[in-house]
């Protein structure tokens, strides 16, 4: 009986550990020994109290549905964190499994931070990550039941800067002279929550700004990497969600992006909640602020991008 009871205990370890390395999977983004910006500093990822303060590695960990509930949607997930550090639980993971069960395929992204002193070029080097994040998993579309048309970008906090810039810059950035070159940088759609936006004027976060740019940007500077200011009508649909009360980022970043989107003729859906500070995540939030997830979850349907499932007969 005793070894029995130990067979079983280790079948289920074994089983839940193919389920959470099948969910789990990194995916370095970039050849190695080519990834661009970078000195080739022989330095290490840091990571402390569910923060990643040092990315080396810039890369995706993939969550994926199972193929029955696969919608052929995907989403690369930029965690927030100031630019400073990647909050990867809260603004990353958490987001991935609650995808999932949209049947959504979840990327959570390791991007380089712009204070790393391993960059050329700081301003560069998360939207280099995120440009060939998208690039890698629309070239390996097939293989996961992915529609290359359904790729989207999702950030919260300065996540949503990283994530609003890659709908908006014109830029290719992430070019090495390989076979995703030819390949589309761009995402279909943007989810943003509570987003850094702007990097040009006072109501620009301080902190996500300095991070970014360094702090004696010039202005010119700050305005290249403002997304409200690069929206053309060609700009992915977008869903925003914030708190009115948010202490931390001014919500007029939301608004101001918003209006450059109607002014575009972008199609956007904006949801500004009494509640929910600087906090707003998948679950635990406090009263109406408890919706976002069901509107973001109908945009997602409503625009196309995700589908029911019709089921099989038995």
């Amino acid at each position: 009986m005793k070894g029995w009871v130990i067979n079983i205990s280790l079948c289920l370890f074994l089983l839940f550990s193919g389920v959470a390395a099948f969910a789990q999977d990194f995916i370095p983004i970039w050849p190695k020994n080519h990834i661009p910006n970078s000195k080739h500093l022989k330095l290490k990822d840091s990571i402390a109290n569910e923060r990643i303060y040092r990315v080396m590695l810039p890369g995706m960990y993939a969550y994926f549905p199972g193929k029955q509930e696969n919608k052929g949607a995907a989403v690369v997930i930029c965690p927030g964190g100031g630019y400073e550090r990647l909050a990867y639980i809260i603004s990353g993971t958490q987001l991935a499994k609650w995808f999932n069960t949209m049947g959504v395929n979840a990327f959570v992204l390791n991007y380089r931070l712009p204070n790393s002193p391993d960059l050329v070029q700081r301003e560069l080097g998360p939207l280099q990550d995120v440009q060939r994040a998208i690039k890698y998993i629309r070239a390996n579309a097939k293989q996961w039941g992915i529609d290359t048309a359904k790729i989207g970008i999702m950030g919260s906090s300065a996540g949503g800067h990283l994530a609003a810039l890659s709908g908006t810059f014109n830029n290719d950035v992430a070019m090495i002279k390989d076979s995703l070159d030819n390949v589309s940088y761009k995402p279909n759609f943007m989810i943003l929550v509570s987003p850094v936006i702007d990097m040009s004027t006072s109501i620009a976060h301080a902190t996500s700004r300095k991070n970014y740019l360094g702090p004696d940007a010039p202005e010119e500077l700050a305005k290249k990497f403002s997304p409200q200011l690069l929206v053309t009508p060609t700009t992915p649909p977008c869903f925003i969600a914030d708190a009115v009360n948010d202490p931390t980022v001014n919500p007029m970043n939301s608004l101001l992006f918003y209006q450059a989107l109607l002014q575009n003729k972008v199609s956007a859906s904006f949801h500004a909640f009494p509640q929910g500070k600087h906090a707003i995540a998948v679950r635990n939030n406090p009263g109406s602020t408890a919706l976002w997830t069901s509107l973001c979850e109908a945009w997602l349907n409503e625009m196309g991008f995700i589908k029911d499932i019709v089921p099989e007969k038995k």
